[in-house]
Formats: C-alpha cells, sequence, structure tokens
C-alpha cells in the first residue's frame, strides 16, 4: 500500500535541506553554535531548532545517525565535537549513559520542567517528549471507552487484537513495564491470552492496526497515540486519512497503577561537548512553553511540561495520566520482556 505523506509533513520536509548543508562537521565550533547528533529524523526536530536559533542567534548543526550513534562517539573519543545527543525510547537513552558517551547537567530549569520519573536522577538524561501507548478501538464502538492493558486478554476480544511485533521496542517497554506492575508470571500469561486473541499475526507498523481496523480484521488495537495525529492530520482522501478516520483512541491504564504506559524522545549532553553551555541551553529552551508547544503540534507527542497547548486531535484523546514508574525500573525488566515473547512465541 502507498505511503502518504501529510501535508504538514511535507511542509516540515522541505526544509531537509537547510539542515543538510550542516551534516559535514569541523571539530572546531565557535560559542555561537552546537553539534546535535541525533537518530530523530531532521525533519521531526527541524522546527524546535530553527525556532531556538531565532530566539538565541546559536546555530544547530545537525548529523542525522540512523544506527550506531555510540560507536560513532566512541571512535570520535575526546575530539567528539557532538554537544547533544538526542534519540528516542528510554532504552536507547539509558544505553547512552551506560556506555559512557554522556554527562551530567544540574539545571534547575530542566528539573522545574520535567518530572523526576522522566529524567535521570544525576541529570544524565532528560526526556523531552512522551509517547503514550494507546488502543485504538473501531470509531463505531461506542460501548468501549475504558480500557485497562489486562484487557486485551479477556476473551470477549478472541480473534479482533491486531498489534505489531511484540519484539518491538514500544512493546517490549510496555510489556517490562508490566512485568513491574503485575510480575512476569502474569506478563507471560497475558502474552500467551492476547496471542490467542489476535486477529492477524504480530506484524507491521502502528499504522497497520488502524489499517486492519478499517478493513475488518480486528477492532481493536495496541499502538502509540502520536499515530493518531498524524493519520488524521493526513491529506483527507489519502489511504492514511481514512485509517485515522477509522479509529478512535482511548487511553489504557494497568489496573494497578492507573496510569498509561509512556515511552519518551529524550536527549543528553555530550561527554566531551565542545559548547556544553549552548547545549545545556538548548536543552533548556526545548522544555520551554514554546518548544514543548511546537513538539506537541509538529510530532504530536505529548510535552513533558504540564500545561503547554497540545494539537487539537490529541487534545481530543482527553487527559493523559502517565504511569508514574521510573521509566529506568522499566528499563531494567526490558530483556525479560524480550525473553518472553520469544517463550510463548508470540509473533509466530
Amino acid at each position: 500500500m502507498r505511503q502518504v505523506v501529510s501535508l504538514r509533513t511535507r511542509r516540515l520536509l522541505s526544509g531537509v535541506a537547510l539542515a543538510a548543508a550542516s551534516f559535514a562537521l569541523s571539530p572546531l565550533a565557535t560559542a555561537a553554535e552546537l553539534n546535535l547528533y541525533t537518530t530523530r529524523e531532521p525533519a521531526l526536530i527541524l522546527p524546535l531548532l530553527q525556532s531556538f536559533t531565532q530566539d538565541t542567534g546559536v546555530a544547530v548543526n545537525t548529523v542525522f545517525v540512523k544506527d550506531g550513534l555510540i560507536e560513532r562517539v566512541k571512535a570520535e573519543g575526546d575530539k567528539s565535537p557532538a554537544d547533544i545527543l538526542m534519540t528516542v525510547d528510554i532504552g536507547n537513552l539509558l544505553d547512552l549513559v551506560e556506555s559512557g558517551v554522556t554527562q551530567p547537567v544540574d539545571s534547575a530549569v530542566l528539573k522545574d520542567a520535567i518530572p523526576a520519573h522522566l529524567r535521570g536522577e544525576d541529570g544524565s538524561w532528560f526526556a523531552l517528549s512522551m509517547r503514550d501507548r494507546v488502543a485504538y478501538v473501531a470509531a463505531d464502538m461506542d460501548e468501549v471507552n475504558t480500557l485497562t492493558y489486562e484487557d486485551f486478554a479477556d476473551p470477549r476480544w478472541k480473534g479482533k487484537v491486531c498489534i505489531r511485533s511484540g519484539q518491538h521496542p514500544y512493546n517490549v517497554g510496555m510489556l517490562a513495564a508490566m512485568i513491574v506492575h503485575n510480575g512476569a508470571e502474569a506478563t507471560e500469561q497475558w502474552l500467551r491470552d492476547v496471542k490467542a486473541n489476535l486477529g492477524r499475526t504480530a506484524t507491521g507498523g502502528d499504522r497497520d492496526v488502524a489499517r486492519d481496523i478499517l478493513g475488518g480484521i480486528c477492532d481493536v488495537g495496541i499502538a502509540n497515540a502520536y499515530y493518531v495525529g498524524r493519520m488524521k492530520n493526513a491529506e483527507k482522501g489519502s489511504d492514511e486519512y481514512q485509517w485515522g478516520e477509522a479509529i478512535k483512541v482511548v487511553r489504557p491504564s494497568f489496573a494497578k497503577s492507573g496510569g498509561t504506559h509512556v515511552n519518551v524522545s529524550g536527549a543528553a549532553v555530550a561527554k566531551h561537548a565542545p559548547n556544553r553551555d549552548s547545549a545545556v541551553r538548548l536543552l533548556e529552551y526545548l522544555v520551554s512553553d514554546t518548544a514543548q508547544s511546537l513538539y506537541a503540534k509538529a510530532n504530536y507527542e505529548y510535552p513533558v511540561k504540564a500545561g503547554v497547548e497540545l494539537d487539537a486531535v490529541v487534545a481530543s484523546f482527553g487527559e493523559l495520566k502517565a504511569d508514574q514508574l521510573p521509566l529506568t525500573e522499566i528499563a531494567k525488566h526490558r530483556k525479560l520482556a524480550s525473553e518472553l515473547v520469544d517463550k510463548v512465541g508470540f509473533d509466530h
């Protein structure tokens, strides 16, 4: 099926050429610039970086590193020009810290803006936006307005659940949180029960869940909320727009905590940052009201800072009551979560 790019995304992509000119970095940077290594597509963060530069006069040289971020920074050693390392998924953030390529930051601005469970205790990493793992529900199912993650194991959904691979980091993180809340044995049984409820093999991406609800393959599924913003804001009449119109979002919670599981995008200051002060200044800017609103409206991600204006589609999902488990605690159980997925043959 062809991929449809929204009008808003096309406008954002038009700025990538501006970022591309700065991909070749010199290790010598002035105080009026800084170097950002990121695993995020440049178009997704370019509006925020341009806004920062307009407000501060500090230019941001951006290098997109699809794979091997840690290896690259380690190879560059103390001559690395990297000032900030930016990625998605708490596991990736903690991998940066544990590999020794970051340094702690003590910033009252960051502490005030970011809840404690969304940053490192020593200031070694900071979440900049949240990605809530939600339920996609067929739009005509008026009776389904509340769910827990545990509900997906209920036999009432037999043959009606869609989800991507259990080994995808989005699902591994969710399962790791479930292990903390409910224990490994209960999580293993949940995987077995949900597998029995699948309407098709656990595969594809999150938007495929919406596609397959439209196609009548399933009635409910688990996926990230920000994809719905992209779909519902896609060009009217496009495939992606129709997928978005076929579903509604219900934010599940864990039965014991009453909170919705979230993963994050985030960043850390590089260990040998030649422009450390400017790097901290950018991180502080990214948790300002202006930048957090841009995160919400350009990427449809949920702000880490309270009280920030949301995109209208995201706001329509209602209040996000995020699970308060520390992300570092969730990350400790990623390996076990992955092992349980394989043990029950969830993806087969």
